[in-house]
């Protein structure tokens, strides 16, 4: 894929892993934080969202989900990304979700499309397109971005906040989410602790909600187009989960690419962070075409 200009410029500020919670904001976006999009059992879960300042018309929108084991990390580690995406033209929002132990699978689901559904609800205001929203994430925000785009509709997965709007996306970007729970024990260092945490046990005693929640399992060909990033000595999440969810995608008639950062872990530093970036905003643009009115 081809990198635009107004892509390349902006390649060096962002990062798939941004750990800084208050990035300066470029004087042509606007930045609203903390504003709440749904209240499941009272934890009234909140985004960030960036945008152009001086767009006229609709634009696209990008839904960026953390990583953090399903059970820590926060949106803020996303909010250099979404004012990057806001540069070049799209409506960016990292958001919130509810975190095992105390709530397990699917409530993140549930949470991540109540999002989707939140910024479909107020596409006016934000002057977003509804039909060209995508999402990312990376590690447990990977695997969460890739379930959304596997399973739009479906009654038991999409909670019951924001009714009224659906949860599609038109594309997913995932950075080294996993695809197969059933086959991460044994191939990740933590897989035995974080599993058990958020599917209620391990591959012995809750073996069915290891299937349920595993994207790969969920593909049809109305899944939405998808890059998956993922590098080949990752320990956390191994680079065959990729290529799993690549080949199962493509074998049912959806576009899908996989970029492998040969000698990458988990968490990209580098020249590999660099060459993730690029590819991150190239889909979304190509995707979701900001240039688009």
């Amino acid at each position: 894929m081809k990198t635009s200009p107004l892509v390349a410029a902006a390649l060096l500020a962002i990062s798939l892993n941004a750990s800084a919670a208050d990035p300066v904001v470029p004087e042509n976006v606007l930045f609203e934080r903390n504003i709440e999009f749904a209240n499941p059992d009272g934890q009234h879960l909140q985004l960030n969202i960036a945008r152009p300042k001086n767009a006229t018309g609709l634009m696209p929108a990008v839904v960026c989900i953390h990583g953090g084991g399903f059970r820590a990390g926060s949106r803020e580690g996303y909010n250099k990304l979404c004012l990057t995406l806001a540069e070049n033209g799209f409506v960016a929002a990292t958001v919130s979700y509810r975190l095992a132990p105390k709530y397990q699978f699917p409530a993140a689901v549930h949470d991540t499309k109540a999002a989707v559904r939140w910024l479909r609800m107020n596409a006016k205001k934000f002057s977003i397109d509804p039909d060209r929203i995508g999402v990312t994430g990376g590690s447990a925000g990977g695997h969460l971005a890739q379930f959304l785009g596997v399973t739009a509709g479906l009654k038991e997965f999409e909670g019951d906040q924001n009714a009224g709007a659906s949860s599609q996306v038109a594309c997913v970007v995932n950075v080294y989410g996993p695809s197969d729970f059933t086959k991460s024990y044994g191939k990740s260092v933590d897989a035995h602790l974080v599993l058990p945490l958020w599917l209620g046990g391990d591959l012995q005693t809750a073996r069915a909600n290891h299937i349920r929640s595993s994207p790969l399992n969920w593909v049809t060909p109305a899944a939405a187009t998808t890059l998956l990033i993922h590098g080949t000595e990752d320990k956390y999440v191994a680079h065959e989960q990729a290529v799993w969810m690549r080949d199962r995608l493509v074998a049912s008639g959806v576009s899908a690419e996989l970029l492998t950062l040969a000698g990458a872990g988990h968490g990209f530093k580098g020249a590999d962070a660099e060459k993730a970036d690029r590819a991150l905003l190239d889909f979304f643009t190509q995707q979701l075409n900001p240039g688009k009115k």
